[in-house]
């Protein structure tokens, strides 16, 4: 891990974040435990519920002060392996207050206990969830976009393309944090020498594989696996994406941007110099992500704010 690519103002907090090997059954249901149990901050104005769709939890943040009957429905990260919607609770109030919508945070479950579809379809249901809960939730169901960090932003994109396929009700945006969306970085060895911080290309590896049920960069893959594998991107709706130029997703962030934009698909990449991964929530409280937040947040409401 070169430190010194890192911005200055990430440097201390880059040095905490190593995570152990998640190949480890041990070490990866340890993570769950503690993200599942995390104690959680109460952000003053924010009504914080929640709800089940089948097997799996929601967190409805509603704000006091109302400005728009937009939502954001938002997927957490953890490299398709662990996490929980608690582990976001700031992102998520915190939006919800400074946008006045409504977040519906969704949990899904883990590979390799539960391999593709099953991660991707409990997303989808929390999708079809709020769309038949925009009555009691005073949601514009033609208003809402859909958002994700990392593993949960690729579990975004690919139900961002389900829904495109499908037709009827669409999302207006996507807001997606440096989302893990193509397979075939992770079957790059050549970028194991390189040791991102935070998420490697180890880690990685392991959680497509464990995700995908296979090694990654196979012949064919399933629809909406690995997002980035899509060919024809026309239709989807416009997309911001962030991503630190230091970190391992920065290349296939790129790339999907870049085809995304050819496809007609209005299309905002925000390059964070010295940004490693998922910084914005584990180093949230400096300038650099700060920074990105703000910016990600007045993109969010320029969007949900455009009449259709």
């Amino acid at each position: 891990m070169d430190l010194d690519r890192v911005d200055p103002a990430l440097r201390a907090g880059t040095r905490r974040v190593r995570l152990p090997d998640v190949s480890q059954r041990w070490i990866r249901s340890t993570l769950r435990f503690v993200t599942r149990v995390m104690p959680v901050p109460r952000i003053e104005g924010v009504r914080v519920d929640v709800r089940r769709v089948g097997a799996q939890r929601l967190r409805v943040y509603r704000p006091q002060k109302r400005s728009s009957e937009a939502a954001l429905l938002w997927v957490h990260g953890g490299g398709l392996l662990f996490g929980d919607a608690r582990q976001d609770e700031r992102l998520c109030a915190e939006t919800a207050r400074a946008l006045g919508i409504v977040v519906v945070s969704v949990n899904y479950r883990f590979a390799p206990d539960h391999p593709f579809p099953a991660a991707h379809d409990d997303v989808y249901a929390g999708w079809k969830w709020l769309q038949t809960e925009v009555g009691r939730l005073g949601v514009d169901p033609t208003r809402v976009v859909l958002g994700g960090e990392s593993a949960g932003g690729g579990l975004a994109a690919g139900v961002a393309q389900r829904v495109r396929d499908e037709g009827g009700v669409q999302p207006i945006g996507q807001w997606l944090f440096a989302p893990m969306i193509d397979d075939r970085t992770a079957a790059d060895r050549s970028l194991d020498a390189l040791d991102h911080a935070v998420w490697n290309n180890r880690h990685n590896r392991v959680g497509w594989t464990a995700y995908l049920g296979g090694a990654a960069d196979g012949a064919t893959m399933p629809p909406y696996a690995a997002p980035a594998r899509r060919e024809d991107l026309t239709g989807l709706p416009p997309t911001y994406l962030a991503v630190g130029d230091i970190e391992l997703f920065f290349a296939e962030v790129r790339d999907y941007a870049q085809r995304l934009a050819a496809a007609g698909v209005p299309t905002t990449l925000d390059v964070v110099p010295g940004g490693p991964h998922g910084f914005e929530s584990w180093a949230r409280d400096t300038e650099p992500a700060r920074a990105l937040l703000s910016r990600a947040r007045t993109w969010l409401w320029d969007v949900i704010s455009t009449p259709a």
